[in-house]
């Protein structure tokens, strides 16, 4: 998993390489997303999952109220910046989330929280948030290379 994690935004980068920025923003269908809007995607969810996992790691089983990532993006810029800079800070917080996680002892991946807002009461672990992730960024990586195909 961690080795997913971290080749993530290695693996975006290979698969935008030699695009120009109107080629990323380029929807390829009127209701699909483009590169760019994949990759913020991407960014908003390991920024909200991570601060979970955060939480999770530095606090006793802390009760968090669920904050849906798209809720999220529609409170930042990730949409309207440049494909490159939107990968550059979804890299850098991934290499802060992965130097992290690779410090845990062997118990810090079952530590754990209860997360409200949609499911009352529904409990996540370091383990099942960061296994959330890279599963999560796998479908979308197959969105990307489709995307920039057509």
């Amino acid at each position: 998993m961690l080795t997913l994690l971290s080749e993530t935004p290695k693996t975006i980068a290979r698969i935008a390489q030699g695009l120009d920025e109107q080629q990323l923003h380029r929807q390829p269908d009127v209701d699909a997303w483009s590169a760019q809007e994949i990759v913020a995607h991407l960014r908003a969810c390991a920024e909200v999952w991570g601060r979970s996992i955060d939480r999770m790691v530095t606090e006793d089983h802390p009760t968090i109220r669920y904050v849906s990532p798209r809720g999220w993006i529609r409170k930042t810029d990730y949409l309207q910046q440049d494909f490159r800079e939107t990968l550059r800070k979804f890299s850098e917080q991934r290499a802060g989330l992965v130097t992290r996680l690779r410090k845990l002892p062997a118990g810090g991946w079952t530590r754990s929280a209860t997360f409200t807002g949609t499911t009352s009461g529904r409990d996540g672990t370091v383990l099942s948030y960061a296994n959330r992730i890279a599963e999560h960024e796998v479908r979308h990586l197959d969105q990307l290379r489709r995307t920039l195909k057509s």
